[in-house]
């Protein structure tokens, strides 16, 4: 009787639910970054990782379409994880950017944004060609991907791509982002990732804002804010170009 008065009031409060679970799944995420890895992989890339488990079993039970929305328990999450709220959420990252701390890297600064966002959009239509995509809008979704997670979904939604290829994109950018949490502090010291500027200019390259942060925090916790800055411009600036001019390249290749 209980477990049903408790199962209904969940049900009758979807957002709320979702809430619930994504607190817990966020902590479960930072406790495992904690005491397993010691912090070396980011609490937010273990997190999309769970997301993605939760949403395929979600899915799986269901046989239903939008992962762990489909069991009526976890509706909410459904309208927690909408394009309202992802939208809501990139613009105000990009608001807490300020111009006057990009303007700090100078002219390398800003090359840097454009080197990183063509170079992962090149490498992730070279991916998606690899596996048997053809048509503009799932090559240009998944380079997109590739730019970071954030830009993908928004570059299919814009261009109506597929859910398939929209998650792929995700993956893509999931995949970056974990290697580059990982990788940061073991190039750091080779590539002279040691100061304010290199931070900004590595920010600018590698863009995804989550994995720069938890790779510079891992390597000195001092140049976060400086890599953070630029990769916020770079998902912004990314989110600008996929859908807009890297489509119609792409699509006046293929």
């Amino acid at each position: 009787m209980f477990l049903e008065a408790v199962t209904n009031a969940l049900e009758s409060n979807g957002l709320i639910t979702g809430f619930i679970v994504v607190g817990i799944t966020m902590y479960v995420a930072y406790l495992i970054s904690s005491k397993l890895t010691r912090g070396l992989v980011h609490g937010s890339a273990i997190a999309i990782v769970l997301g993605l488990i939760l949403a395929y079993f979600g899915g799986l039970f269901t046989e239903g379409t939008k992962g762990l929305s489909d069991v009526s328990l976890f509706a909410g999450i459904g309208f927690l994880g909408g394009s309202m709220l992802r939208d809501f959420a990139i613009v105000a990252t990009a608001f807490g950017a300020n111009f006057d701390e990009i303007k700090k890297a100078g002219i390398r600064g800003v090359l840097s944004l454009f080197f990183g966002i063509f170079l992962s959009f090149f490498v992730g239509v070279v991916i998606a060609l690899l596996f048997g995509y053809t048509d503009a809008a799932s090559l240009t979704t998944i380079g997109a991907g590739a730019v970071t997670y954030i830009v993908g979904p928004i570059t299919g939604a814009a261009l109506n791509a597929s859910s398939e290829v929209i998650a792929i994109s995700i993956a893509a950018g999931l995949v970056k982002s974990v290697l580059v949490m990982v990788g940061t502090p073991f190039v750091a010291r080779f590539i002279g990732l040691n100061n304010p500027l290199s931070a900004m200019i590595y920010g600018g390259l590698m863009g995804t804002t989550s994995g720069v942060a938890g790779g510079l925090a891992a390597t000195d916790i001092r140049l976060v804010p400086y890599g953070a800055v630029t990769a916020t411009f770079y998902t912004g600036l990314g989110c600008l170009l996929c859908p807009t001019l890297l489509y119609l390249i792409t699509n006046s290749i293929w």
